[in-house]
Parts: C-alpha cells; structure tokens; sequence
C-alpha cells in the first residue's frame, strides 16, 4: 500500500492579512521589476520560474511565526527561506530595491518603516512567563 502525502493548495498571497499583505504585495512588485528586466516577462505575469518563487514566498509568509508583527526579512531572527530562494530573493531585492522608490514609493516607503521594526528570537517569546 502506497501512502501519498497531500500537497497542500497554494497560499493566495493577496488574500494574507495586513502587514503581511503588504510585504506580499512588495515582493510582487520587486519580482515584477526584476522578471520584466531579467526575463523579458509582462509584470503582471511573471515567468514560471518567478511565479514559483512568489508561490513559495506567500508560503512563507503564511507561516511566518510572527504573524502581523514580523519585521522585514533583513531584519529577521528566523531565516525561513531554504538557501536557493533566499539568493534568488536577494537577486531581486538587489536590482529592484532602488528602483521602488520610483515606481511604488508608497511601498517602498512602508517597507522602510517596517524595517525598522526589531523583534525577539521565536524561542525567546516561549521562554516568556
């Protein structure tokens, strides 16, 4: 007898609540930058390769234990990303990042203000009376 493990359905990022939204609605656009430059892609499409990555990202940020407090992934105690996403990412951010302020200032200007939000370890929280 086989036993197959259920996939489990893909986390529709759009629909993560508020902060949480938001980081996904900015990683979105940075990909879209980065596919339109890198892959010759429509932003609003990206190609198979980015939209697996923001599949995996939306993920990601669905079970990110820190919920509506989490800081931004720089800024992050826990690295969730396994290592070829978490360089992909930094590929991203690195070629789109200074091009944000131009094309999705309110974004960037949120994700900056997020970035100054410092939060404890996860393992510190359970060590919490």
């Amino acid at each position: 007898m086989t036993h197959e493990h259920a996939r489990r359905p893909p986390v529709d990022g759009d629909a993560l609540p508020g902060r949480l939204g938001r980081e996904f609605t900015t990683m979105r656009r940075m990909v879209g930058l980065y596919c339109q430059a890198h892959h010759a892609a429509d932003p609003a499409r990206p190609c198979p390769p980015c939209a697996a990555f923001l599949d995996y990202a939306a993920r990601r940020l669905d079970k990110c234990p820190y919920g509506e407090d989490k800081p931004t992934c720089a800024n992050c105690p826990v690295h969730c990303y396994k290592p070829a996403p978490r360089e992909f990412a930094r590929d991203v951010m690195r070629y789109a990042g200074p091009r944000m302020m131009t094309r999705h200032p309110w974004l960037a200007l949120m994700h900056l203000i997020d970035g100054r939000r410092k939060v404890p370890h996860p393992m510190e929280l359970r060590r919490r009376p």
